[in-house]
Order: structure tokens, then C-alpha cells, then sequence
């Protein structure tokens, strides 16, 4: 069977259509909070909050219910305790994000292992897959993005503001505690909802990669954004595509792209002087 032939016989499954939605959907959610994410050098929160995905997905196969249901009340809740943590503590961000990754991934060891080890289940969630992308999954990731879309286009210059000088958007009157929130509430949404086909411990890259690689291009705010965006969805289904044809974990894969995408560009930029 020829390349194009397999090409072909990928979309005539389901599940395979069901993994490129949620994964356009997600690579978009998460390029465009990455862009803020990692200009604010509050990148790692989605490390942290994928680590308390990793313990919610344990809770929930330990008591035999739906992993996602424990999931996105308790990624939520932590990335609202995180920024609470930051003000009322008095730890910055990244001590914050730590304390809760490692309290989040003790929690997730501990259960997994006097729930019977690591299973088929547990593997799939924690390196993603595309065969356990359900239907609800798909219309969950397509209006996660349009909610993302629409709350960076109804609030682009407040965060725009808020992302390069925060005191100076306290004092034109932005509410920056809001908007944080809500930023870090859209985070931990999107970590859940790319669980299934990234992985619970792959996730975060997809928020931090394309944001990165696009920055490397010093092409303004609003192309860094778009370019984020376009490369975050060209290595997500180039790796879904890869996974199935493959037979690899789709997260390591989208993981491997963006790796490979960030080496060349900084190579070529760096070593050959190739300016983009």
C-alpha cells in the first residue's frame, strides 16, 4: 500500500477525524494562551496543572468514575489557588507552580500504586491517544476554542497591556486580577481538554513550544500569535497523523515535532545567521 493510500484509509475512521478536531482545537486554545503565558514568564503553570490532571486521571480510575469529571473542577480550582497562592503567601510564580506539581504528582504515585500500578487506561491518558477521543470530547474542544478566540479578541488590549507592563495596566484602571484569573482558568480548561489526545504529562509543551518557536521570528505581538497558532496546528496534525501511521503515542509524537521545529529554527537563526 502506497504513502497516499494509507494517507487516504487514515480518514475513512472516526476516531481519526475525532483526533484531528480536538487536536485543531486545542492547538489553537493553547497557542493563543501560550503567547501570554510565556511573555508574562508564567509559562510553567501549564507544567503544574498538568501534573494535577495527572492526579485527578489517577482519583478517578481509583474509584472507577470518569477521569475527566475529576479533572476539570480540580485543574480549575488549582489554578486559581496558584495565583492565590502568589498574592497571599508571598511566593512568586514559579515556587507556587512547584509547590503544587510535586504535592499534585506524590498525590498521583501514591494512588496510582495502591490502585494496581500503571495500566492501559492510566497509559493512554498520561501520553495521549487517539483512540479514546469520544464524541462529547470533540464539541467540548470546538467550543473551548471559540470561548478562547472570543475572550482574546473582546479583551486583546487589556491583556496586551497587562502581558508586557502589569503595574502600568493597574494604574490605567485594568482589572488585571480578573483577567489574570480568568487566564489561568482557561489554562487549566484547556490542559483538560487536550488530555485525551496529548496527555496529561505532554500537555503543557503545547502551551509553551509554538509560543517560543514564534517568538523566534520577532514578528510583533499580533504575528507572534498568528505564528504560534499556524505552527501549533501544522505539528499537531502532522503528529496525530504520524501516531497513527506510526502506531506511536500521539502526545510523544506532537511533543517530538515541536522539539524538532524549535531546534531548527534556533539553529538556523543562531549558526547560520538566517534572519526570518
Amino acid at each position: 500500500m502506497s504513502l497516499f493510500e494509507q494517507f487516504i484509509r487514515a480518514f475513512q475512521y472516526g476516531f481519526m477525524w475525532r483526533a484531528l478536531i480536538v487536536g485543531v482545537s486545542v492547538a489553537i486554545s493553547s497557542a493563543t494562551i501560550g503567547s501570554f503565558l510565556v511573555l508574562k514568564k508564567y509559562a510553567m503553570i501549564g507544567h503544574g496543572l498538568s501534573h494535577v490532571a495527572f492526579a485527578a486521571v489517577a482519583i478517578g480510575l481509583v474509584f472507577n468514575q470518569a477521569p475527566l469529571f475529576f479533572s476539570l473542577p480540580l485543574v480549575v480550582f488549582s489554578s486559581i489557588f496558584v495565583l492565590r497562592l502568589n498574592k497571599t503567601a508571598k511566593l512568586h510564580g514559579d515556587a507556587a507552580i512547584g509547590l503544587m506539581a510535586a504535592f499534585a504528582m506524590a498525590l498521583g504515585t501514591t494512588l496510582v500504586s495502591t490502585g494496581g500500578g500503571f495500566n492501559v487506561d492510566l497509559y493512554s491518558y498520561l501520553f495521549g491517544s487517539i483512540l479514546t477521543i469520544r464524541q462529547i470530547d470533540v464539541y467540548f474542544a470546538i467550543g473551548f476554542s471559540g470561548v478562547v478566540i472570543a475572550f482574546v479578541l473582546l479583551y486583546y488590549n487589556q491583556l496586551f497591556s497587562m502581558t508586557f507592563d502589569e503595574s502600568f495596566a493597574r494604574i490605567t484602571d485594568i482589572e488585571v486580577n480578573r483577567l489574570n484569573t480568568m487566564l489561568a482558568i482557561l489554562t487549566g480548561v484547556t490542559i483538560v481538554i487536550g488530555i485525551r489526545a496529548i496527555g496529561t504529562l505532554l500537555i503543557s509543551a503545547l502551551i509553551i513550544f509554538p509560543a517560543v518557536i514564534a517568538l523566534q521570528f520577532n514578528r510583533g505581538f499580533k504575528g507572534t500569535i498568528g505564528l504560534s497558532i499556524a505552527i501549533s496546528l501544522f505539528t499537531v496534525v502532522a503528529g496525530l497523523l504520524l501516531s497513527f501511521f506510526l502506531d506511536f503515542p500521539s502526545g510523544s509524537t506532537i511533543v517530538l515535532l515541536n522539539s524538532l521545529v524549535f531546534f531548527v529554527v534556533y539553529l538556523t537563526r543562531n549558526l547560520f545567521k538566517v534572519q526570518y
